[in-house]
């Protein structure tokens, strides 16, 4: 792999999902265009979703109608691309093991992103350990040992800021909220603890700028580490309060280690937020934070702002609280 050869040809698998729309849209959105921009998806999405499938076709985006479990089908598609982006979800990320192992036996497949955006699973030692990130590390170790002919790339962007910064409901409010109505507020720790955010929109803006960026010789997996802005809860709240008036709000704080003691008890109970426990303990802890941010090597492409986020999430509580939903 001495020289790098160009994404253009894109298939995007997850495409429906709640991270890749956001990543669908930015390649369709992308200045210079692609050569090509397919989507994989199954009868029953095509069928249930059928308008907004209409659309995508109608926006030049080609759609690929099979079955992910299919060697048949997935060998197919993959004759008219040459990179692969996966935004398969956390449920069914294991899937990405046959999809790499197809594409390194492709003839044209060179290029490959698995689902990595969310919480770095290789931030130190004790990452080997989270119960989140066992799938994802399962695919990581199938890159290593048996996939050597394709590029690439972990894009590692740290926790949505769209999820982090807004309410949150029933117990996972204990993990941090911010309440627009009620003028509430939750923060982790002390509220000073700096954790770094990436806006689902950035996910495919940055994703787009690392397909643009050549890679070094002899460099994967490459590894990307990369945000839209860092901040901390009480930073937060503090936007918030003066895009709602200047009003001081209410706030209570959840220390991590009574947030620790409730994701032990999920744990023990298989309780399904566990996993939102675990992953906003790793934010608290520091586990978003690096000394660099990967952003200048993809070309320090144009992010969202701290003030932009709350902008958004204080319009998504006023519109649902308008429309009957909250």
């Amino acid at each position: 792999m001495a020289t790098s050869p160009v994404p253009s040809k894109i298939l995007l698998f997850g495409a429906t999902g709640v991270i890749g729309k956001f990543i669908l849209e930015q390649l369709i959105e992308a200045k210079p265009a692609f050569e090509k921009i397919g989507i994989f998806t199954s009868p029953g999405t095509a069928e249930k979703k059928a308008d907004a499938i209409k659309k995508l076709k109608e926006r030049g985006v080609e759609v690929v109608v099979g079955d992910v479990n299919s060697e048949e089908d997935v060998k197919k598609a993959y004759e008219a691309y040459n990179t692969v982006i996966s935004a398969l979800g956390r449920s069914v990320i294991l899937t990405q093991i046959p999809l790499l192992t197809l594409a390194s036996a492709s003839p044209t497949i060179h290029t490959f992103y698995p689902s990595e955006y969310g919480t770095d699973i290789e931030y130190d030692a004790s990452s080997a350990a989270e119960k989140p990130h066992q799938l994802k590390l399962q695919v990581r170790k199938h890159i290593r040992e048996h996939i050597a002919n394709l590029h690439i790339t972990y894009l590692v962007t740290g926790p949505y800021s769209d999820l982090f910064i807004g309410k949150m409901g029933g117990a996972a409010a204990a993990t941090g909220t911010f309440d627009v109505a009620g003028k509430k507020a939750v923060l982790l720790g002390n509220g000073e603890g700096e954790v770094s955010l990436t806006t689902m929109r950035d996910v495919g803006v940055l994703l787009v700028a690392a397909l643009r960026t050549p890679y070094a010789p002899s460099s994967s997996p490459r590894v990307l580490k990369v945000n839209s802005f860092t901040t901390t809860p009480a930073a937060i709240l503090a936007e918030f309060e003066r895009q709602t008036g200047g009003e001081k709000w209410d706030v209570t704080y959840t220390e991590l280690g009574e947030l620790r003691r409730l994701e032990k008890e999920a744990l023990e109970k298989g309780d399904p937020i566990a996993t939102v426990y675990t992953l906003r303990r790793i934010w608290g802890e520091g586990g978003t934070l690096y000394k660099e941010r990967d952003n200048g090597r993809v070309g320090e492409p144009e992010v969202e702002t701290l003030e932009e986020q709350v902008r958004k999430a204080v319009e998504r509580e006023v519109s649902a609280f308008q429309s009957g939903e909250l």
